[in-house]
């Protein structure tokens, strides 16, 4: 297992395209967060709470969500686009084991990047705001908690990169999951309506970078609802996989 984790570890850091995604996804974080911290000062006319300063430097991660989406699309269609999929797979014949060592180095990668950029972006926040006073626990959480947003972003990406396997296909389906859908749910009529939104894709999971509930599901609770709408697409993707051809 070490040498495919060597093998996919040499792929993702050597592909520009990696690279340049993962730089798009911090300036996303980045760039907001100084974009909407300044704007926001300047029209609150005070002092603002340390959560609102936490929230309102968070605000990139709705983009770049689709940014780390776009990313593990590419992870994994590039390979199929390119015709190198055929090479990996006859050095590493058994195809879960390749998959499994693709995830494995993609969350690594993502979850430091991300990690990292949130927390950049909530240290231009509370530069900016110079709140008068902020929780450190609640600075972890927040910025943890946005980097396992965007990591699962990643991986629900890489997902349906491996069931559909082209990457424009795949990249719209994500799109469509991670923002549009979401947004249409909530326009749902009824309680039954209310129940599908507070349950589907990103609108469960971005509870965990806000920090709030939705009436039906915590922040955490939230996660975990979407981490298992990941689990379905990384799974569908691996049964198809062993069963197709390359």
């Amino acid at each position: 297992m070490m040498d495919i984790l060597r093998s996919e570890w040499t792929k993702i850091r050597s592909v520009r395209s990696t690279v340049w995604t993962l730089a798009v996804t911090a300036g996303l974080m980045l760039g907001f967060a100084a974009l909407i911290s300044v704007t926001a000062r300047s029209t609150a006319g005070g002092r603002v709470p340390g959560d609102h300063v936490i929230t309102a430097s968070l605000t990139g991660s709705m983009l770049a969500a689709l940014s780390m989406a776009t990313l593990g699309v590419l992870v994994i269609s590039s390979e199929y686009r390119t015709g190198g999929i055929r090479t990996s797979l006859m050095a590493v014949p058994k195809r879960i084991r390749l998959l499994t060592g693709k995830i494995v180095v993609f969350v690594a990668v993502s979850l430091v990047v991300c990690v990292a950029a949130s927390a950049g972006a909530i240290g231009i926040g509370v530069a900016i705001f110079q709140p008068p006073s902020i929780e450190l626990g609640e600075v972890v959480r927040s910025a943890l908690g946005s980097g396992l947003y965007l990591t699962a972003c990643g991986l629900f990406g890489l997902g349906l990169g491996t069931l559909i396997r082209h990457t424009p296909g795949a990249i719209v389906s994500a799109i469509a999951l991670i923002l549009v859908l979401p947004m249409v749910a909530n326009q749902l009529p009824g309680e039954w309506g209310s129940t599908v939104a507070d349950y589907f894709t990103t609108n469960a999971g971005l509870l965990v970078v806000s920090g709030q509930s939705n009436g039906s599901l915590g922040p955490w609770s939230g996660f975990a609802v979407y981490l298992v709408w990941v689990a379905v697409a990384v799974l569908a993707g691996a049964v198809l996989m062993r069963r197709r051809d390359a």
